[in-house]
């Protein structure tokens, strides 16, 4: 009996040993460690602290300039990443700093980064998503590696071919005429043009990629943005070892129940396509960019198949990216145009004011002037 107790007691004991030597030698000799070595080639960087890295040091410097407005005219890049800004300038362009215990190596030099770029060795990895992450764009295109990668970006390929493209333009044509017959009703008044591009590119995106209507993928673009606000606010979040396997965050939990949300959209998507080819109303998935997947899904050659969970991935992504990057694009080309104009008309006022100020003085040094 005592031999009973004695092993109950040094089994929790034991375990709870072995699993302080393994949060250490993670989280404490490991980054120290390669910390000592990037220093030692001439690779500096904020210090490393213990399981948060330097992620505390990032949100208070996030905030901090989140908190201050912006003028049209100022940089921008102290704004965003103000961490990246500052640390570039105490530590150089090459530097070294901490999301966790993860080493995240910074580099500003062209021809480095042109090194990393052009490497086809697989040297460079890919940044690893975090739970909530992987609930966000799943195995998408973006952050897959390897021989699963050729496969998807060979598909993304046919997508952005220069005959694809001129097949989507009558429908990219059709909705730009809608938006802006809208706005001919709007002479006079105020237009969130963001919000407008927001509109216009889900509509195109579930138009020409996905042969769906718009409600069918604004209802997609509303739970991605849920998902955007939830990943950025754990962006510079630290996960606690063991702790986070055995208990799930409110955010992680959201994030499931969206991520689920979403794939039983795309199914429905997807389901109404197969239908359509297995009742016989089309004989063919169609070539945008759902019925490339499909046929893929379908492939008779199981090296050339891709599986559900990769057809759902590559839509959240192409939903995502598609609408994220162009949305922003216009909008940021509309801001810098109107201020350019503004610039302009400063520029011609400026030159007028001189003008009238030059005039009167010539006028006053007249003889003739009374």
């Amino acid at each position: 009996m005592n031999a009973l107790m004695k092993l109950l007691i040094l089994a929790p004991c034991c375990f709870f040993f072995i699993a302080l030597i393994k949060l250490l030698y993670d989280y404490l000799w490991i980054p120290l460690r390669i910390q000592h070595m990037l220093n030692s080639q001439g690779i500096k960087g904020p210090p490393y602290r213990f399981i948060h890295g330097n992620n505390k040091e990032v949100t208070k410097m996030k905030q901090k300039a989140l908190s201050k407005s912006v003028g049209l005219t100022e940089d921008l890049f102290p704004k965003v990443h103000p961490h990246i800004y500052t640390w570039t300038n105490r530590y150089g362009k090459n530097f070294v700093y901490w999301n966790g215990a993860r080493p995240e190596l910074v580099i500003s030099e062209p021809e480095l980064v042109k090194e990393v770029l052009k490497n086809s060795e697989q040297i460079f990895q890919k940044k690893k998503l975090s739970d909530i992450g992987r609930k966000f764009l799943g195995n998408g295109l973006i952050f897959i590696e390897g021989g699963k990668w050729a496969k998807h970006r060979k598909l993304a390929n046919h997508t952005f071919h220069g005959e694809s493209l001129k097949n989507m333009t009558p429908a990219i044509i059709a909705s730009i005429e809608t938006m802006l017959e809208k706005w001919k009703g709007q002479e006079g008044k105020e237009i969130e043009v963001y919000q407008e591009f927001r509109l216009l590119t889900s509509e195109v995106i579930s138009r020409t990629a996905f042969g769906s209507n718009y409600m069918e993928g604004e209802k997609i673009f509303a739970i991605l943005r849920k998902l955007t606000v939830i990943m950025s606010r754990n962006l510079s979040k630290t996960r606690i070892p063991l702790i986070s396997k055995l208990w799930k965050s409110a955010d992680l939990l959201e994030s499931e129940k969206l991520s689920k949300e979403i794939k039983d959209r795309v199914m429905k998507i997807v389901k109404k396509r197969e239908d359509k080819v297995v009742n016989g109303e089309v004989n063919s998935f169609r070539s945008d960019f759902l019925g490339l997947l499909l046929n893929a899904y379908h492939d008779s050659e199981a090296k050339n198949r891709i599986s559900l969970e990769d057809v759902v991935a590559e839509c959240k992504t192409f939903y995502f990216a598609g609408q994220e990057t162009v949305n922003s694009l216009l909008a940021w080309i509309v801001l810098r145009i109107w201020q350019s104009m503004e610039i302009g008309k400063k520029k011609r006022e400026e030159r007028w004011l001189t003008y009238l100020v030059t005039k009167i003085h010539i006028s006053k040094a007249s003889p003739n002037s009374k």
